[in-house]
């Protein structure tokens, strides 16, 4: 989603000393699961990755609830952006009992660390050091990129957008690389920007960080522009926002059948990018290009085929293999003649799509500004976090 890529976030261990702080640490819990619920505080102390501030939510809540009970304060005034999301979601809790709070808590917490540990095991193998949120490999002329955040379904963070832009600079520079692939780790392609971006931002700091967002977005999409060799998207599951919008810019994009694609830009009172304004109406005609730009229209795979975005798809139990051995076939091919027919074809419109993605960022940068934008993510985060609340 194009949401402004702000800043990030402190450690999950700073936002939970706050609120215990808050308290002096002077309500003793009573419940039955006393000694479990401090063990569970001890092991979120210890996580090493923020685990997102939807997480942090639940977190925040489920304490609030087994320590005090029923939420029992005021609700924060509108520009009390992040004390009225921490408000919602205690409140959201209604009367559920602190046993069951604290059971919930303990829970919650020991999926988050089980989900690190794992992600941290399976990012070992094979992934350049110098990428935390990348899992990146090169052999027999392929330079693999793949999204690693699958417990956060790819989000992209800040890191990421700058891992990315760190990548295909490596992957365009590298004389043994004939072509570069894009996908994701587990059953997400990627959900887009990590809304939260919005948290923690002060109002006197929004317009500061919205620049700064529309910068980084601007250098992003750019990095895909100028990209020289043949890039090729392996969309394994639901893409949503930027993950979708930069597909445009793909030389070929190969989908399985279970993947969808979803850019809700004006469900989040936000407009396009990744070049998207220019090239899906190419691409689909205006008319189709409307439905996902401005009706917030969720495709198929198989519509996304209709509408060329998307190059064949395959059924998902064979997607690896077959994608596999496309690639490889296609990294076999003379790599300068390749080169050259890259640069010439994306050289026709180069300037275009730079001046297509500068004015894109600019609209974004005052869309982020917007009361509308804000209180349109505020809405949408609430409405997530209530839900599995």
């Amino acid at each position: 989603m194009a949401a402004p890529i702000l800043r990030k976030f402190s450690r999950t261990t700073a936002i939970i000393n706050n609120h215990q702080r808050s308290f002096h640490l002077a309500i003793k819990t009573m419940g039955a699961y006393d000694a479990e619920f401090n063990k569970a505080k001890e092991r979120l102390n210890s996580l090493k990755e923020d685990p997102g501030n939807e997480a942090k939510l639940k977190i925040y809540a489920l304490f609030k609830q087994a320590t005090v009970g029923k939420c029992n304060v005021p609700k924060p005034g509108m520009m009390d952006i992040v004390g009225k999301y921490k408000w919602n979601a205690w409140n959201d809790l209604g009367d559920i009992s602190q046993d069951e709070a604290q059971k919930q808590y303990i829970e919650l917490v020991d999926t988050l660390a089980g989900a690190e540990t794992k992600e941290s095991s399976g990012a070992q193998s094979g992934t350049d050091q110098k990428f935390e949120t990348l899992a990146v490999s090169c052999a027999d002329g392929i330079y693999s990129i793949t999204l690693n955040r699958p417990s956060k379904k790819n989000a992209i963070t800040v890191q990421m957008y700058e891992e990315l832009i760190l990548a295909l600079k490596e992957a365009g520079a590298d004389s043994s690389v004939v072509i570069a692939t894009v996908t994701g780790a587990g059953d997400f392609y990627c959900s887009g920007n990590d809304l939260s971006n919005f948290m923690n931002i002060p109002p006197e700091g929004i317009g500061a960080m919205a620049v700064k967002g529309g910068e980084l977005l601007e250098r992003f999409v750019s990095a895909f522009i100028d990209f020289p060799k043949p890039l090729i998207g392996l969309v394994n599951g639901p893409a949503v926002g930027v993950s979708v919008t930069v597909l445009g810019l793909f030389d070929a994009v190969y989908a399985s059948d279970r993947a969808s694609f979803h850019t809700p830009f004006s469900q989040l009172g936000q407009s396009p990018e990744g070049c998207s304004s220019y090239t899906f109406p190419k691409l689909m005609g205006a008319a189709k290009a409307s439905e996902m730009l401005l009706f917030n229209k969720k495709i198929s795979a198989a519509e996304a085929f209709n509408r060329n975005l998307v190059t064949q798809v395959i059924p998902d139990d064979v997607f690896t293999k077959e994608t596999s051995a496309k690639v490889q076939a296609i990294a076999k091919l003379p790599k300068e003649s390749m080169s050259f027919s890259k640069v010439l074809i994306r050289d026709a419109e180069r300037e275009k799509l730079h001046s297509v993605n500068k004015e894109e960022c600019r609209v974004l940068v005052g869309r982020w500004q917007s009361n509308e934008c804000m209180t349109a993510i505020m809405n949408f985060f609430q409405q997530k976090a209530s839900s599995k609340l």
